[in-house]
């Protein structure tokens, strides 16, 4: 989501940080291409005023005179800005009250409310050990209780039964006495949208609310829609009163104004956001972490969560005994490679490490990317199972079939197989490691001498 941003702001730092001394003018004339850097994101124009103003009076100080090194200095005052701008800390959602504890989910129609609410039961029945219910009030759009309901059986999270003709209001209390009668943690009311807000939606949101006094009122905004975003949230908080914000399709070509706006502009935090299509795609906003990824400073702390969500403890043991033995072959790269992609893919992994944002470029330019993660599965999954086993049995005759089976071309596989034998020679040194050594290196294993060819 931040991608452009970010790199307008690496590119205004590298230049600050190659000065040993910086003048008043050199932050200044910084500050003004940080300035249309955040317009051109999307930013809200009295947002980035206060944010300028802020973080010059900060620069020109003291604390930069006296800096080694004032250039950094300069990006940390962004960094630290920046997180306050984005809300500061973490905030979770508020489950401290008596059981069933009301979640009303309200936004404008296509924002993703019903999927967000799916992800959102998911997460509280995984992560919280909460016993969900989900109840869909949208009785204007066609299908969308039948929606909540499918995506609750996807999800293993329990849904209100349906009652044609029931208005909102009634579904709502009826929901909220189901919940208390059959002991459920939590209840996630989805309202209905509109294409755009207008008087009868908001009243009825505001009956819902006074009927069932929820603990969190949460705002489902769409990051692609920019600034439309930030006058719905001024809009909704106006009259329901919001406690938070989740911003879906993040992992979308917006370019991060909503963001950076909708804290400022309503003063309640973004809580979640939704980062992909799968119902496990929904994250904890941690504003810290996000300007970490904006300043190519990565997000370390997120990655190794998500390898310790998303990696099977015994598995990653077992392949590295495997390794040590000398005995990794193609059906433990496609191992990987799926490992990969579940962690988030190439483009998922990159924004979380730190000083890559430079390399992003070069990687488009060479093809790396997820799609290539996909054609190198669909190759290995187009040998035979000795030929998994033996790369040295693919001789000119197996290496077309091979591509005329994955659709792919003969110097594909032989790139495939360039790579695997570069990966085996690296396994070979991490021996000299040890299986702690092995276990300590990671993902950093897979990528053979020069990257990725």
């Amino acid at each position: 989501m931040f991608e452009t941003l970010g790199n307008r702001l690496t590119a205004v730092f590298d230049r600050l940080k190659r000065r040993g001394v910086l003048a008043e003018a050199d932050v200044g004339e910084a500050l003004r291409e940080v300035r249309i850097a955040l317009l051109e994101a999307d930013v809200a124009l009295p947002v980035v005023k206060d944010f300028i103003a802020k973080v010059k009076e900060r620069a020109v100080g003291q604390e930069v005179v006296r800096s080694v090194t004032p250039g950094q200095m300069v990006v940390k005052i962004v960094h630290d800005h920046l997180v306050e701008t984005l809300g500061g800390d973490a905030v979770a959602i508020d489950l401290a009250a008596q059981p069933p504890v009301p979640i009303l989910i309200v936004g404008l129609q296509g924002s993703g409310k019903t999927t967000s609410t799916a992800k959102l039961g998911l997460r509280l029945k995984d992560k919280e050990r909460k016993k969900v219910l989900m109840a869909s009030l949208d009785v204007h759009r066609p299908a969308a209780q039948e929606q909540l309901k499918i995506l609750g059986a996807q999800a293993g999270v329990d849904t209100l039964p349906i009652v044609p003709g029931e208005k909102p209001v009634a579904i709502a209390l009826r929901a909220l006495e189901t919940a208390r009668l059959q002991g459920y943690d939590v209840l996630l009311l989805d309202t209905a949208g509109r294409l755009s807000i207008d008087e009868e939606l908001m009243a009825e949101v505001a009956a819902v609310r006074d009927a069932t006094r929820p603990v969190e009122t949460l705002l489902v905004a769409d990051a692609m829609t920019g600034q439309d975003a930030v006058n719905t949230a001024q809009n909704f908080h106006a009259r329901l009163g919001l406690t938070g914000i989740v911003l879906t399709r993040v992992d979308g070509d917006a370019r991060g104004g909503a963001a950076l706006s909708m804290r400022a502009v309503t003063g309640q935090p973004i809580k979640l956001i939704g980062a992909g299509e799968k119902l496990d795609a929904l994250e904890v906003f941690h504003p810290g972490r996000i300007a970490g990824r904006i300043l190519g400073m990565g997000d370390v702390v997120g990655l190794v969560e998500k390898a310790m969500e998303t990696v099977d403890r015994d598995e990653a043991e077992a392949l590295a005994l495997k390794m040590q033995k000398g005995g990794f072959d193609l059906d433990d790269m496609v191992k990987q490679l799926r490992q990969m992609r579940k962690m988030g893919g190439v483009s998922g992994l990159m924004g979380m490490l730190p000083g890559v944002a430079k390399v992003k470029s070069q990687l488009a330019d060479a093809n790396i990317d997820d799609r290539m993660l996909k054609r190198q599965e669909a190759i290995i999954l187009s040998m035979t199972p000795r030929e998994r086993r033996d790369v040295k049995l693919l001789n000119a005759s197996r290496k077309r079939r091979v591509a005329a089976g994955s659709g792919t071309k003969v110097e594909d596989i032989n790139r495939l197989i360039k790579q695997f034998l570069q990966m085996q020679d690296m396994m070979k040194k991490m021996n000299k490691l040890g299986k702690k050594g092995l276990m300590r290196s990671g993902f950093g294993g897979m990528l053979p001498p020069g990257g990725l060819r």
